[in-house]
């Protein structure tokens, strides 16, 4: 069985009084795309730069390729790829000549054909200096130079801010031939949707903890699903079951959330009432994020 590209247990780092991570705990698949979602402070960046070793843990403990990443870190940097949520280039050196800069850090593994056919496909253009580049355009060269590796893994932390939508679906075809080539991916994230696209596993960090942790399938299990149905005969059942929430009636048409363990007992009451339309929305990866920061999300509001 082969081992996970990433294993923490039981993480700990505080900034004076400051407690970042609080028993975090993460596994990363390899040949996997595993999601990382939390909010702003949630120790999500604290997280990354104790893997690239960066940051010095308080205690527990982190590999990253079967390596320590603090005692261990040239040798871990040479075999990934990192791209930052904001990326600070030399102003005075050309897109291209940064691309060749990060290669040479990368190891000098980098396609030439490879790198070229990233420079195109997401209409960069290499030839300007980097203190004329938007924010989007550096994003693109911190793409390009970590794409364009032979590396084993990638950690993507915000990659695609500040790309437009063209250029974010060029960057989910990319993850994907990643995934394809057997490569490993944390994606750490504030935009669900792009998550719920690319993961085969999400962990939801909340105050420096896994306040969740696993497929998209296991944790939608936990949550809710939206059903609306149109019955030709009343459908008082409804009432007296458990699992439904914020029932409410239009004529003939219901809407109502249901815990996804009660759907059978669901299917069989419509079924009783003269089922005549039906849907069944699934919860989104936002429904599962708001469950455990939507009291948070208010507060702020």
């Amino acid at each position: 069985m082969t081992s996970p590209a990433i294993e923490v247990a039981d993480l700990v780092k505080t900034f004076g009084s400051t407690r970042a991570l609080d028993g975090f705990e993460l596994t990363v698949p390899t040949g996997r795309v595993t999601g990382f979602l939390g909010p702003n402070g949630a120790g999500k960046s604290t997280t990354i730069r104790v893997l690239l070793g960066m940051l010095r843990a308080d205690s527990g403990r982190a590999t990253v390729l079967g390596q320590d990443p603090w005692s261990d870190a040239v040798a871990v940097h040479r075999r990934l790829a990192y791209v930052p949520g904001d990326t600070s280039l030399w102003p005075n050196l050309t897109g291209g000549e940064a691309i060749d800069v990060f290669t040479r850090l990368h190891g000098g593994t980098a396609d030439r054909r490879r790198r070229e056919e990233l420079i195109e496909r997401f209409e960069l253009d290499p030839t300007k200096k980097a203190r004329t580049y938007s924010k989007g355009n550096r994003q693109k060269v911190a793409l390009v130079s970590a794409l364009a590796s032979d590396a084993e893994l990638f950690l993507l932390d915000e990659p695609t801010s500040g790309l437009d939508p063209l250029m974010e679906a060029v960057f989910t075809d990319e993850v994907r031939k990643l995934r394809a080539d057997g490569r490993t991916v944390l994606l750490s994230s504030h935009i669900l949707g792009e998550v719920e696209k690319l993961c085969d596993t999400v962990t939801i960090i909340r105050a420096g903890r896994a306040v969740e942790s696993g497929t998209l399938a296991e944790m939608r299990h936990l949550t809710r699903s939206t059903v609306t149905a149109t019955t030709s005969h009343p459908a008082e059942a409804f009432t007296r079951l458990d699992g439904v929430h914020d029932l409410a009636r239009e004529g003939d048409r219901l809407t109502f959330d249901i815990d996804n363990a009660r759907i059978n007992e669901v299917l069989q009451v419509l079924a009783d009432a003269g089922v005549e339309n039906l849907s069944i929305t699934p919860p989104s990866l936002e429904d599962l994020f708001m469950r455990h920061y939507g009291d948070d999300v208010s507060e702020a509001a």
